[in-house]
């Protein structure tokens, strides 16, 4: 089934009524009485409302590769203050695996008060900031110290609202963000969820604010590169280990390896439409 038709189908299949805790820059987010409150989606899909199936502590009760892997695929779901939900399906992640590796904040064992989500059980959210302004969130994984990276999102429901988001968090005024640009980076998620420090330590499978649902049609090995992590500095042999994980094709990818996937396609690797 060509893409389109299984993301629509998709969403059809998923979905709930909206409710969040307030934040300042979801003020104007607030809807004007006799406004229509549907959120905007993604081109690509069409939202029914139906209860969705939520991703369970079994789930996140794996090795940090898998887990990465296993992200690919499924849908991060945030309610905002308001109760609109902002929808968008993982396509990037990283693995971090603690103790031996030299790029993850648990290296050598090390617990802190700022990593201690990385320590707790799998499905924990981890949310540290970067250059002092950004922030990145990280989920807990079955392996001591070991968690995996959201790098990008698939934007699916809520774009407008993401829209907002991620101009509250920027100073300057910019130009209308396309919808390729609203997640795909880590610190670029962020924003456009509204997820900050706050977030740090909550439990995916209990939260109300925050959680996953079951992607359909899951990635197979050929639609999924797998090649180094990004902005890690020098962490010598950590640094070229293949611990990044996205899907090949996707144009919400923050960073691809061209190099890689010209090679996949060379031993005839095609990835799905």
């Amino acid at each position: 089934m060509p893409r389109k038709r299984r993301l629509l189908a998709q969403l059809s299949a998923l979905q709930s009524n909206s409710s969040f805790p307030q934040i300042d820059a979801l003020e104007n987010l607030n809807a004007t009485p006799g406004a229509d409150l549907s959120p905007k989606s993604s081109k690509y899909f069409l939202i029914e409302k139906k209860h969705p199936s939520q991703l369970q502590a079994d789930f996140f009760n794996q090795p940090c590769v898998s887990l990465a892997k296993s992200f690919l695929g499924q849908i991060l779901v945030r309610k905002l203050p308001d109760g609109r939900e902002l929808w968008g399906r993982i396509v990037e992640t990283e693995a971090y695996l603690g103790g031996e590796d030299e790029a993850s904040h648990s290296k050598g064992g090390k617990q802190t008060q700022r990593n201690a989500a990385m320590f707790m059980k799998p499905g924990t959210l981890y949310v540290y900031q970067i250059y002092g302004i950004y922030y990145c969130v990280n989920v807990s994984s079955e392996g001591e110290g070991a968690a995996v990276l959201l790098r990008s999102l698939e934007p699916l429901q809520g774009l407008d609202a993401m829209r907002e988001l991620r101009r509250a968090s920027r100073k300057a005024p910019t130009k209308l963000l396309k919808d390729w640009q609203l997640c795909n980076g880590p610190s670029k998620l962020c924003q456009a969820f509204g997820i900050d420090k706050a977030f740090d330590q909550r439990d995916l499978t209990q939260d109300a604010a925050i959680w996953m649902v079951p992607g359909q049609d899951p990635p197979g090995d050929q639609d999924v590169v797998a090649t180094t992590r990004i902005g890690i500095g020098n962490r010598g042999e950590w640094a070229q280990k293949p611990l990044r994980f996205y899907l090949r094709g996707n144009k919400f990818v923050s960073v691809v390896d061209k190099k890689l996937e010209r090679e996949m396609a060379a031993r005839g690797h095609s990835p799905c439409s």
